[in-house]
């Protein structure tokens, strides 16, 4: 356990989020949760595929992520997998994202979730959707970079 004690161990990332949008800015943040789901969270049981943020009432929401029941308590002390949880954000960063989230259109997208130095902490993004001929070209930049490796390496 000494990834804990130096600090960073990352549980889950969102690989599709880089995929859908176009992230121009991150923040971290850490996440209100109950027992059972950072027992949950350590051994790794979590989804973040589907989740995104949301900025309500001058507090950031997590919503839709999914972190599966955990198997060792009962169900009665157990929580709600999909559940809304509360990310904690100092008030400057929240009216920032406040006001490029309503102005510019963009989309608070959660990237990855780590424990560091014991909490679990989730890097947020600022994303801007892709088009598909966005991606088109992601793909296509990739398999040349690729190519480019591979020339490299044969030559």
């Amino acid at each position: 356990m000494s990834d804990q004690n130096d600090g960073y161990k990352v549980i889950t990332d969102n690989r599709q989020a880089r995929y859908l949008y176009e992230i121009l800015e991150t923040y971290e943040a850490g996440i209100q949760l109950t027992g059972t789901e950072v027992k949950s969270i350590r051994e790794g049981k979590v989804n973040l595929q589907d989740g995104y943020a949301l900025i309500r009432d001058g507090q950031a929401w997590l919503i839709n992520m999914h972190i599966s029941p955990y198997n060792a308590s009962g169900q009665y002390f157990n929580h709600e997998p999909r559940r809304t949880r509360k990310l904690l954000l100092h008030r400057q960063e929240i009216r920032k994202l406040i006001g490029k989230v309503e102005q510019q259109g963009l989309t608070l997208v959660p990237l990855k979730m780590y424990l560091k130095r014991g909490w679990v902490k989730v890097s947020i993004a600022l994303g801007k959707g892709k088009k598909l001929h966005d991606k088109r070209e992601d793909l296509k930049r990739r398999q040349d970079q690729r190519d480019i490796q591979r020339a490299m390496k044969n030559y």
